[in-house]
């Protein structure tokens, strides 16, 4: 018997969920603190700092959704962010695969400027950005919130990658017996393609949901703001009152959370599949 258990767990295994199990109480910890402080009084979220409320209440979940507009935000943060998820999803697969197979004049410029794109932080190129969408009449529209998401560099690198690795045999078959290169990619590629696509998908979902700065800079009209802009009016008109923005904050936050639950195989296989777990 002990020997079989010795052989089940060895001691690398047993330190690889040591250190597993360590970073998930590390990760859940602070939802754990803010689930405890939301369920507090203002007053003991400041005197009593304890895990465990004395007196718990939902007064702060019941004041936060009182005083929003929680279904209209929620439903503008999902259209936001499926409209990007999908044309990134689309964008992204087009132009990985033309650079993963195809060969033209100025591929490598075209590529490296690809790429350029990812050492620009999004909040340097608000103002350019903002100035393009005002002259085009799309501020305090939805496809002024959903286009400028929708330059993918990192997400073009990853199915690019994804795309060298396919054996190109597969297109090599179907050109023989008549598919025209729209069709192998659609009925082929694509196909072969859904662990990646759906990491790329959900960390284009993810990113579009939490982002907070291009909506509030080019959004004045109410109703449609998203989510974290949102949820940040109601921190605004209560003040810091804790019990409140840790409300708010989690329900905020709770979607992404459900689509980590639901999805997490599909992120890890498609992490898996793109080799970039190697470079």
């Amino acid at each position: 018997m002990t020997t079989r258990s010795a052989r089940r767990w060895p001691p690398a295994q047993i330190a690889l969920t040591a250190v597993a199990a360590t970073l998930s109480l590390v990760w859940l910890a602070p939802l754990a603190w803010a689930l405890s402080t939301s369920l507090k009084t203002p007053t003991e979220s400041v005197t009593s700092p304890h895990w465990i409320p004395e007196h718990v209440t939902l007064d702060s979940w019941k004041e936060v959704l009182r005083a929003g507009d929680i279904p209209n935000w929620f439903v503008n943060s999902v259209v936001v962010s499926v409209s990007v998820t999908v044309i990134v999803l689309l964008v992204a697969a087009l132009a990985g695969y033309g650079f993963a197979r195809t060969e033209f004049r100025g591929k490598g410029a075209l590529m490296g400027l690809t790429m350029a794109g990812l050492m620009f932080s999004p909040a340097i190129l608000g103002v350019p950005l903002f100035t393009t969408v005002q002259s085009l009449g799309m501020v305090d529209t939805y496809w002024g919130m959903i286009l400028p998401q929708c330059a993918p560099a990192a997400m073009v690198y990853i199915l690019y990658k994804f795309f060298q690795g396919l054996p190109r045999e597969l297109e090599e078959a179907a050109f023989i017996d008549g598919a025209g290169r729209w069709r192998i990619f659609f009925t082929i590629v694509l196909p072969l393609s859904k662990p990646s696509l759906s990491a790329v998908g959900i960390f284009t979902f993810i990113a579009s949901w939490n982002n907070f700065l291009w909506p509030y800079m080019v959004t004045n009209n109410p109703d449609l703001m998203t989510m974290p802009n949102g949820i940040a009016t109601v921190q605004n008109a209560f003040g810091i009152v804790w019990p409140q923005l840790m409300a708010g904050g989690l329900i905020a936050g709770l979607p992404l959370i459900i689509v980590f639950v639901f999805f997490q195989s599909q992120i890890v296989r498609g992490v898996a599949h793109t080799g970039l777990a190697g470079q």
